[in-house]
């Protein structure tokens, strides 16, 4: 079962986790997977991950999640977080990982900050 829904807005890759839990190994070396499979998919250089369902994540998921937005940075791929749930918002700012992700309330957000152009955008 395909746990990452995909859909392109523009030139735009938007992927959506579809788990409300992401525990089981199983699950979560699959999803690794796939994510990397994002990075050969046509040539997307930028990705927007979202959120929505997710209501908890182990800590191997945010495992996966820091070497996908290592190899994102290797390929100069753009990578934006958006739509995470208060639990999830819990960890991500235990772990500061506001300073290593790009994180956007929503969606639109995430599309305005890709197609802002110019020096600071």
């Amino acid at each position: 079962m395909a746990t990452l829904l995909t859909r392109s807005e523009g030139d735009v890759l938007i992927a959506y986790f579809q788990d409300v839990r992401i525990i089981d190994e199983s699950r979560i070396e699959s999803l690794g997977d796939q994510l990397v499979d994002l990075l050969h998919q046509k040539s997307n250089d930028r990705i927007i991950l979202n959120f929505q369902n997710v209501g908890f994540m182990s800590s191997a998921m945010i495992g996966k999640l820091i070497s996908f937005g290592k190899k994102c940075r290797e390929k100069n791929v753009a990578l934006r977080i958006t739509n995470i749930t208060e639990n999830v918002e819990e960890v991500f700012k235990l772990m500061r990982l506001e300073k290593v992700f790009d994180i956007d309330p929503d969606e639109e957000t995430a599309l305005e900050k890709f197609n802002k152009k110019g020096w600071f955008g």
